[in-house]
């Protein structure tokens, strides 16, 4: 199969779904069998899932280690990840793992423990990124958390489950003016 066939047909495979296996570490996903759905997972000549949707939801990941390495051992085009389920674990950060996945369009992150509203920061490097969840998680209670992730990721469609309106950029814009401090005020308070 070429790259190209495979980039059109990988949207539609069902996902690799490692959903409620109770997994403490990412090393465990080489051991254990995905959960399988109405239909089956396509796989390559040596073996690997050729799907772009992984999912990791509801277990125990308070990290992500070994990411990238355990990836590559069960999926046959790691880069082309487009759909990351990591909702319900214990994940008290944004790992930096993640925004190595340029085509990643869909990440779940809700239901976690990530506190620091800054971690959102790091997914502004992602360029597909068009769904996000984040609520559940102590960030969710940051005065100015919605209008926060709206500035910060400005190219998303879909945030927490509802649709981004035209009305929701407008109040972020406003937001963002009256709460985010602009670089050359900054420099000219530290020159006097």
């Amino acid at each position: 199969m070429s790259r190209q066939d495979y980039m059109n047909t990988s949207v539609q495979e069902p996902p690799l779904d490692y959903s409620f296996r109770s997994i403490h570490v990412l090393q465990d996903l080489i051991s254990e069998d995905p959960r399988t759905g109405l239909r089956p997972l396509r796989h390559s000549r040596s073996g690997k899932s050729l799907t772009q949707s992984l999912w990791l939801n509801n277990n125990v990941l308070n990290e992500l280690k070994d990411f990238n390495q355990v990836i590559s051992q069960l999926l046959e085009h790691p880069g082309n990840l487009a759909w990351i389920d990591l909702s319900f674990n214990d994940l008290t950060s944004i790992d930096p793992v993640l925004t190595t996945f340029f085509n990643l369009s869909v990440l779940y992150l809700h239901g976690n423990s990530i506190q620091r509203l800054g971690e959102v920061n790091k997914l502004a490097i992602l360029p597909r990124l068009r769904s996000l969840t984040l609520h559940g998680n102590p960030i969710e209670e940051e005065k100015g958390y919605r209008q926060y992730v709206l500035c910060t990721l400005p190219r998303i469609t879909t945030f927490d489950f509802s649709g981004v309106t035209k009305a929701d950029r407008t109040t972020a814009e406003v937001w963002k003016r009256m709460n985010i401090k602009h670089k050359k005020i900054r420099i000219k308070h530290t020159l006097l």
